[in-house]
């Protein structure tokens, strides 16, 4: 089981989350939505799979502020949504690439204070 991402914020306006929720269960049932999910691709992965098996995912999650709408909002596998959780692409990338904090201080170089030179 992954470790939980504490560098990621999720101090959601309970308000905006309800509202945008009910936006999305709206969305769900348009025909842009359905013309989605008919392609049958995980936007993550590229994967091709059955309409059904596809979720929605915010790419800026509703707990963080995301809005659900068209610009915001792609067809995913499950196991594409879940890992992603409440990350944006780009903590995404850097969760993948162990980068998982962006405000971390970076290591101190090999070679202890004074640097490798001296």
């Amino acid at each position: 089981m992954r470790e939980a991402r504490t560098w990621v914020e999720t101090t959601a306006d309970d308000a905006h989350v309800r509202r945008e929720r009910a936006k999305a269960r709206a969305l769900r049932q348009s025909a842009w939505w359905r013309a989605q999910l008919a392609k049958g691709r995980c936007h993550y992965c590229g994967g091709t799979f059955p309409p059904a098996e596809l979720t929605m995912d915010h790419l800026v999650p509703v707990a963080r502020g995301g809005r659900s709408e068209r610009g915001n909002v792609v067809p995913c596998c499950r196991a594409c949504n879940a890992s992603k959780g409440c990350l944006t692409p780009a903590e995404q990338i850097l969760d993948s690439l162990g980068l998982a904090d962006p405000a971390a201080e970076p290591a101190p170089p090999e070679g202890g204070a004074e640097g490798p030179g001296a």
